[in-house]
């Protein structure tokens, strides 16, 4: 038996790899991506710590090349999803009893093997089924998830370590426990780190979880879970259960042992299934926790006291990087009439240097888009672009996805601020610009702050101190994730804890304590040392 109390020191953020030419890293990732390009897995669920293969199989492609397969995996079918919330239920019963400790070392010890010896490998995953650069793998499938796993195991510990007072006589003590049931782990396909958050954090807090992953990143999604076995988890605390998320949220979500949900995606299916737990709220043994990331329309606004070319750079970083499919990623921009001309130029010469192609060329800054579904949307917006009196467009607009869903970087210049183009989430690599008159800074602020429903990221370049402070009053509501002078991509586990609101979500802010505080419930414990005898007060004396 032990009867000590760790104590898990404060983590440094694990540092970025840079898989420079020559490098024994760079070649032995450059292993690691050919094997995953040059073999197919099969992969099951996932349920109760068994295997299960459904026969129901759809295919793991290369967004770069379409036309190669990487894996094959089983989808769930209804038995699937009821069995997936009964073996849920099963393993609760352990795993909620199990000390803070046990669990935390569970996924520090996943942060080892990840940052560690499956470093390269894991990187090679993310390049292959994400179609992501090594930098942005590097950033995303190692680094943020790693924090994630050691910055969580810490914060778990300085939750647990507040307690109460206590009167004379008496002892105050907080039990924190998880919520009564299962959480539902819903995860996007552009961050492997997201991925491995959402179904890792609830679980470290003592609940257990089905997680459903995206169909595009299914494969990246098996290597994580894989991940979790190898570093200890206990059957049934997460389930992964890949497959279409009507029929799963059907059963799930109506089932009274509910008790949260954890989701990246779109806005339309968060408010679908909150609506769905709304209409069924009666039913639950208790009330779920939703938390929800929801997308956004994140601005870059300059004021004309900023360096063009510093605008120009965070620009084309902030908007194209892992081809815009970042939630934050820069999508509209305002720019004041006396900057436009020096700023565009900078853009347009930086942007006639970027490379596009697949990961395996580490001179590439762009890849491919995820799937075809959204070259077609991400496509079909240029399109409309391409016929409207009031766009212009000044770089890229062409898209080829006879071998891999390949977008140019666009840059499309409005006349109309309030048009769809600077209101509408795209999720690609389209940069969408409104030049303002100098004299109407403050104005134009407002017409920043109305003109999306999303507040997810947003940043503001400008070295006039008056201009900043003015920006960040009348910005203060429309961006969860605030930047002065640096693109509004990039958010750092601990550094910046990361959520927005309005139309992006509910802002519990991942990589801090207060989203792991939505996976607890909290219960006090007051023990009287010496219990009155008589019911009387003084005053009745």
């Amino acid at each position: 038996m032990y009867s000590g109390i760790p104590n898990i020191e404060k983590p440094q953020n694990e540092p970025i790899h840079d898989y420079i030419k020559g490098s024994a890293e760079r070649e032995d990732l450059s292993s690691h991506l050919k094997n995953i390009v040059d073999s197919e897995v099969e992969i099951p669920l996932v349920i109760g710590g068994k295997e299960i293969y459904t026969g129901k199989t759809s295919e793991c492609v290369l967004p770069h090349n379409h036309g190669k397969v990487i894996g094959k995996y089983h989808q769930a079918t209804e038995k699937e999803i009821a069995l997936a919330v009964s073996e849920s239920k099963k393993a609760w019963k352990t795993w909620s009893e199990i000390s803070w400790d046990e669990r935390a070392a569970i996924f520090l010890r996943a942060a080892d093997i990840l940052t560690g010896p499956k470093r390269n490998f894991f990187n090679a995953v993310a390049m292959a089924d994400l179609s992501k650069n090594v930098f942005q793998a590097e950033i995303d499938i190692v680094c943020e998830l790693a924090d994630f796993f050691r910055f969580n195991a810490h914060f778990m510990q300085e939750i647990i370590s507040v307690q109460p007072a206590s009167a004379p006589y008496t002892f105050n003590k907080l039990d924190y426990r998880p919520l009564e049931g299962f959480v539902f782990a819903v995860t996007p396909f552009n961050f492997a780190s997201i991925a491995g958050n959402l179904p890792s954090s609830p679980a470290m807090m003592g609940n257990t979880v089905i997680w459903k992953p995206a169909s595009s990143a299914v494969y990246t999604s098996w290597q994580l879970m894989k991940l979790f076995r190898e570093a200890g988890i206990p059957d049934g605390v997460i389930n992964f259960v890949p497959g279409p998320g009507r029929a799963m949220g059907e059963i799930i979500l109506k089932n009274p042992a509910l008790a949260g949900i954890h989701f990246t995606g779109s806005t339309p299916t968060f408010q679908s299934m909150w609506k769905t737990v709304g209409d069924n709220i009666a039913s639950y043994r208790s009330y779920p926790r939703i938390v929800g990331e929801t997308g956004g329309k994140d601005f870059v606004f300059v004021h004309e006291s900023a360096n063009p070319q510093v605008v120009a750079t965070a620009l084309l970083r902030g908007a194209f990087e892992f081809q815009g499919q970042k939630c934050s990623a820069a999508s509209r921009a305002y720019i004041p009439e006396s900057m436009w001309a020096s700023v565009k130029s900078a853009l347009l010469s930086d942007l006639s240097k970027v490379k596009m192609g697949e990961p395996d060329d580490f001179s590439n800054f762009m890849n491919a888009v995820i799937d075809e579904s959204s070259f077609n949307k991400i496509m079909g917006y240029i399109g409309r672009a391409k016929e409207d009196s009031e766009c212009t467009i000044h770089h890229g607009g062409k898209g080829d996805s006879s071998k891999g869903y390949f977008i140019e970087p666009t840059v499309i210049e409005v006349s109309n601020p309030n048009h769809l183009l600077m209101n509408e989430e795209i999720f690609g690599p389209v940069l969408t610009v409104f030049v303002y008159k100098n004299e109407h800074y403050a104005q134009t602020l407002d017409l920043c702050d109305q003109t999306s429903p999303y507040a997810l990221t947003g940043s503001i370049f400008a070295d006039e101190k008056e201009a900043r402070l003015t920006a960040i009053s009348k910005l203060r509501h429309c961006a969860g994730n605030f930047y002065i002078n640096d693109k509004p991509t990039g958010a750092v586990v601990n550094q910046q804890p990361f959520g927005g609101a309005r139309a992006s979500g509910t802002n519990d802010k991942a990589g801090s304590v207060y989203n792991l505080m939505r996976w607890l419930s909290l219960r006090n414990i007051k023990e009287n040392f010496t219990p009155p005898t008589d019911f009387g007060y003084p005053f009745m004396k």
